[in-house]
């Protein structure tokens, strides 16, 4: 159904295997940051106009590709697809975040709460099928997901926030909600992620983008746990193949030595993380087992000239150190990332400076 894979380079890392180069992708590398983006969702009228659009959620998916020697593809949709289907009415006005026609705040509305038709979501996995066919082998395809707890603030807060005060105070002082909000959470991306997966996702993606929000101890039991949950259901293989899985926590660096404890291939780290630390604490060693680590250049040093682009990027390489090149071995791997997303601001010249710069540094590296 699927043409063969051309470019393997970030699959193998994700195994942990030996790659000639660091392969890199980035977050949000689909998006307002493009001009021809910004064109094509003026034609699709809104973002979920977009987002629902088999051909337009194509053709946004393969605009950075065009222009950027990229190793993976990522779907493009959203991370609140799936609270959508839950019922919440989910809307993006242009320049403003996402926000819940319906947010849930007691107990009434919780109860409302059930794991979603899978078919309200037909249009992703059909976005996932069409992507993978519009690649015809050129890179490897990601699908993704928000986490259970990341899905609960916003569908607790009703859109994006600064301090998170609706949904802690309903995590300390009705945890039996939060609970069983985040129970059906985790149980709705499982399912949803496998579906992906069947539609043709070749790895899948966990953001969990407000986990480091949390305090020590409430990551570990409102985060952490659900992340491990969902996990738990994913599958591992399909179609013969083996699919990894990739759990990113901004903001999770003091948990990384729990979160090596996951059942998944790769830890995507933020820009405070020192890549060399995170390598000793979770990378394992050549031969051993041990997590691929991903990220992770603060996404602000694309303001900079290319030049400075290009130490920067050297110093990220550096400091995650020697690569594995055992080809004999599983070991220690990088995929190079932003430490989150991209900023609509950025320059498209600054991100071709970008991934110029990590194949080019990150193949000297490798040089006997």
């Amino acid at each position: 159904m699927f043409a063969p894979l051309q470019n393997d380079t970030f699959l193998r890392a994700c195994w942990r295997q030996a790659t000639d180069y660091t392969p890199v992708w980035l977050m949000r590398q689909a998006g307002r940051y493009l001009p021809e983006y910004r064109a094509t969702r003026a034609q699709a009228g809104s973002f979920m106009g977009l987002a629902t659009n088999t051909d337009y959620a194509t053709e946004v998916t393969l605009q950075p590709l065009e222009r950027f020697a990229l190793d993976a593809a990522i779907l493009f949709s959203d991370i609140l697809t799936v609270p959508d289907a839950m019922g919440l009415g989910l809307s993006f006005a242009l320049g403003e975040g996402p926000k819940f026609a319906t947010p849930v705040r007691d107990e009434a509305a919780v109860s409302q709460l059930e794991v979603p038709d899978m078919n309200k979501l037909r249009y992703v996995f059909d976005a996932v099928t069409s992507i993978r066919k519009a690649l015809n082998g050129r890179v490897p395809l990601i699908g993704f997901s928000g986490s259970p707890w990341t899905l609960a603030c916003y569908m607790v807060e009703g859109a994006g926030s600064s301090d998170y005060r609706l949904v802690k105070t309903m995590m300390y002082q009705r945890p039996d909600l939060m609970h069983r909000m985040l129970a059906i959470n985790a149980d709705s991306v499982a399912a949803y992620l496998n579906q992906q997966i069947e539609a043709g996702a070749q790895a899948v993606m966990i953001f969990d983008s407000w986990g480091g929000v949390l305090a020590d101890g409430a990551f570990q039991t409102f985060s952490l746990a659900y992340t491990e949950r969902v996990l738990s259901q994913l599958k591992r293989v399909h179609d013969g193949v083996k699919i990894p899985r990739i759990v990113f926590t901004k903001g999770g660096g003091l948990w990384l030595n729990e979160m090596a404890k996951l059942d998944c291939e790769v830890l995507g780290v933020d820009w405070t993380v020192n890549l060399g630390q995170a390598r000793a604490l979770v990378g394992g060693q050549v031969g051993g087992a041990g997590k691929v680590l991903q990220g992770n250049i603060d996404p602000n040093v694309l303001f900079a000239e290319p030049s400075q682009i290009a130490t920067e990027v050297a110093r990220v390489l550096d400091s995650f150190g020697q690569p594995h090149t055992d080809r004999t071995k599983t070991g220690p791997t990088h995929i190079f990332n932003l430490g989150h997303g991209i900023s609509q601001f950025t320059q498209p010249d600054r991100v071709e400076a970008l991934v110029s710069a990590v194949h080019a540094h990150s193949r000297k590296m490798r040089q006997p």
